[in-house]
């Protein structure tokens, strides 16, 4: 039966910078107890790594770059919701980052801003005065994997964790799947 640590090698994250992107490592002061494990990056995305590494749908919280403007000013904001689920992007969380108009980021920028991979995007270590907005089931959830910044390891730490980091807030953001 699939878990929240699946079939991986897990290790102190803060003892693995090499597992980490550049801005990850240093944030890591914020989620204590975060692990690390080295993955296939070929597996990276959400289905593939759940299904390799015997880790549960329910326990991989993925991390979305949202860009909102209002009045010519784009904002970025970090969103995260369980696999399980779909982030109401076009309705909760536009309304709390107060935005006329909002979509999910460019690759390009997401990729710039954060210093981090595509496909690896994690809320641990993202720029200052960034909004992580972090659904209630992801909180609920007890440990959760989540991206390290790199496409070749994945993070596991706790829902409730994530909401020490800067800017971090738990909202009702998402609806579960099917």
């Amino acid at each position: 039966m699939p878990t929240s640590r699946g079939t991986l090698d897990w290790a102190a994250a803060t003892d693995h910078p090499e597992l980490l992107a550049p801005p990850v490592h240093p944030a890591l002061a914020a989620v204590p107890g975060a692990l690390v494990a080295p993955i296939d990056a070929d597996l990276a995305d959400t289905a593939a790594f759940c299904e390799a590494y015997d880790v549960a749908l329910g326990a991989s919280a993925n991390c979305v770059v949202v860009a909102g403007k209002r009045g010519g000013v784009t904002s970025y904001a970090a969103v995260m919701v369980l696999a399980t689920h779909r982030a109401d992007v076009n309705g909760a969380v536009r309304r709390h980052l107060d935005v006329r108009k909002i979509s999910f980021a460019p690759m390009d920028d997401a990729v710039g801003l954060t210093g981090m991979e595509y496909g690896g995007i994690t809320p641990v270590g993202l720029p200052d005065g960034w909004p992580v907005l972090v659904d209630e089931a992801v909180v609920a959830a007890g440990e959760v994997v989540v991206g390290s910044g790199l496409r070749r390891s994945k993070l596991l730490l706790t829902g409730e964790n994530l909401l020490r980091l800067p800017g971090a807030r738990s909202l009702a953001l998402a609806q579960p799947t099917g």
